[in-house]
């Protein structure tokens, strides 16, 4: 097995920021909306290199890291799917057009990244050094998920919202937007726009949705490359599949509930899986592939009941 060397991150590093790269350059041209088209071929794009990534596992780190790898992207790509509709939420809220909304995502997408890698690091020198934190992690998804599953949709409204109180008494915000643009001058001074409200929710919604998903990843693997890389492919990928799904989101009722069983599934498997400090009773090894395919059919089966109630209704409305 080749060892990962720091040629490694920075290699799979280069390629991200080439990524970025790809979604900055549009911001040269006249902001324009995402065709769904566009978003379908970009969405395929994406999970195709992830995949194409995973394939690569296997000859370099072998067939158990490639697949720690794919479990830890479709967790990540699955709970980005709530993420969606709380942005979804947020746009609408302060009715940001669809042309626009495509560089507030590519820049948010940017500071999550940053924010993942952070949270990402620390997680793994805790882990390393000190082993009962899984225990703490897995606790803590046990009890997202559940409250996850009862938790009511909260309306987004933005002078309520504390973040955007806060922001308001550090900086002038102007009433309107001005374009594209997250700064502006108001009364001879610089201010913020609407759009950068909106910039700073979207990352500070990310920050709250990483807070989940990352421990979720450190159930299938404590391998920071693999938890990084697992990470990083899925939200490059969250731009595209906003606008693929946003307008759609709505219909998939139970998925928040597939969603918050994953979370008690990983960490369950958190608990259970051997560890240092557990007591040899109290050990389950669960197997990454039997984890991958609890995931994928614990999704499949909320997507399926969400689709057979959306067509009963429209039936029953005819």
């Amino acid at each position: 097995m080749t060892a990962i060397t720091p040629w490694h991150w920075a290699g799979f590093i280069v390629f991200v920021i080439a990524c970025i790269a790809v979604d900055m350059g549009a911001f040269r041209r006249q902001p324009r909306a995402v065709t769904f088209r566009e978003a379908l071929v970009w969405s395929g794009i994406w999970f195709a290199l992830a995949m194409l990534f995973a394939g690569l596992l296997v000859p370099w780190r072998g067939s158990e890291e490639a697949t720690e790898f794919v479990t830890g992207y479709l967790i990540e790509l699955s709970l980005s799917l709530d993420n969606i509709l709380v942005i979804a939420l947020i746009f609408a809220a302060f009715r940001i057009a669809p042309e626009l909304q495509r560089r507030v995502l590519v820049w948010g997408i940017l500071g999550a990244l940053l924010m993942r890698g952070v949270m990402i690091g620390i997680g793994a020198v805790l882990v390393q050094h000190y082993n009962w934190v899984l225990y703490v992690f897995g606790i803590f998804l046990v009890i997202t998920g559940a409250k996850m599953l009862f938790a009511k949709p909260e309306a987004v409204e933005p002078e309520s919202n504390p973040v955007i109180r806060f922001v308001r008494k550090l900086f002038p915000v102007s009433p309107k937007l001005d374009d594209q643009k997250f700064f502006t001058q108001l009364n001879g001074r610089l201010a913020l726009t609407p759009l950068a409200l909106v910039l700073l929710l979207v990352e500070t919604t990310d920050l709250i949705f990483a807070v989940d998903s990352v421990p979720a990843v450190f159930a299938v693997t404590q391998k920071a490359f693999i938890v990084f890389t697992s990470n990083i492919f899925a939200i490059l990928g969250l731009r595209s599949l906003y606008f693929l799904l946003a307008g759609a989101i709505g219909l998939f009722r139970y998925l928040k509930s597939g969603l918050s069983v994953v979370l008690v599934f990983v960490g369950a498997k958190m608990l259970l899986d051997p560890h240092d400090h557990a007591a040899k009773w109290f050990q389950v090894k669960i197997p990454t592939a039997t984890s991958l395919l609890v995931v994928v059919a614990i999704l499949a089966v909320a997507i399926a009941l969400s689709i057979t109630a959306a067509r009963r209704e429209i039936i029953s409305r005819r």
